[in-house]
């Protein structure tokens, strides 16, 4: 069993407080931005020409759909009668307060609208395979913030690497940030870049495999996380995030399918 006694600030200059999570958001975008900007290179067509600086506009876009989405999804599925009822804390992004599922749907949102305009014509799928591939980085990133936060606490167990959080209460709890860092993170990475690698690859592939698993995997560990405390359990057993996951996995399944049909 450990205690949990990690700091979630690096370094607090006063004027300046650099924090553990802000950094997961910052290195998982930067790390995302060189290695998708590869990947785009990669597997451009031949045919299509492309300059290298399309990616990095994308990259832009990708950051405020994160943002806007991330945001607006909290409020929407997690925390709209508190927001209801106090709209100008909308805009205190620094106290905490994103969703993954929104984030997912405003870089969907943000990515189409960049394939669809100033004349370009990249195929909205081979954008989101790319974003796809990377993504992990910034999944496993942010939930080892999480754990250093000590936020998004695991349930009460009694296994031997259990954690306590003194801040939460003096039970010890399954460390599910490290859960969710492994499979949605690491292991979620090492599946996307095989995949896309290979020589026979079809569009399309990454973006619903990414879709499938990351589902699986985020159902998979909330039966090992608390339930956000402002709504819990929607009904029975089932969180929101599950609710949110088993949708992903549906529309992952959905375009699969479609995918071998053409």
């Amino acid at each position: 069993m450990y205690t949990h006694n990690l700091d979630p600030t690096l370094f607090d200059f006063g004027f300046l407080v650099i924090r553990w999570y802000s950094l997961a958001y910052i290195f998982g975008i930067l790390i995302g931005w060189w290695l998708g900007r590869k990947i785009f290179i990669l597997k451009t067509p031949s045919s299509q020409s492309f300059h290298k600086e399309e990616f990095d506009n994308l990259i832009t876009y990708i950051i405020i759909g994160i943002i806007l989405g991330g945001r607006i999804g909290y409020i929407i599925f997690y925390n709209f009668t508190f927001y209801l009822n106090n709209p100008l804390d909308i805009l205190k992004i620094w106290e905490g307060g994103m969703s993954f599922h929104g984030a997912l749907i405003g870089v969907i949102l943000s990515t189409y609208y960049f394939s669809n305009s100033e004349g370009r014509r990249y195929h909205l799928f081979f954008l989101l395979d790319i974003i796809a591939c990377v993504t992990p980085i910034g999944l496993f990133l942010g939930r080892i913030a999480n754990f250093i936060n000590g936020e998004l606490v695991g349930k009460t167990t009694d296994v031997s690497w259990s954690v306590v959080f003194p801040a939460i209460d003096t039970l010890p709890r399954h460390p599910s940030q490290l859960y969710e860092a492994f499979l949605e993170g690491f292991l979620l990475f090492i599946i996307m870049i095989t995949l896309v690698l290979q020589k026979n690859y079809k569009t399309k592939t990454c973006s619903c495999i990414f879709l499938i698993l990351y589902g699986c995997f985020r159902i998979f560990c909330e039966f090992f996380r608390e339930p956000d405390i402002q709504i819990g359990y929607v009904f029975n057993f089932v969180s929101m995030g599950m609710i949110l996951s088993a949708l992903m996995i549906l529309a992952g399944a959905i375009i699969f399918i479609k995918q071998d049909d053409n």
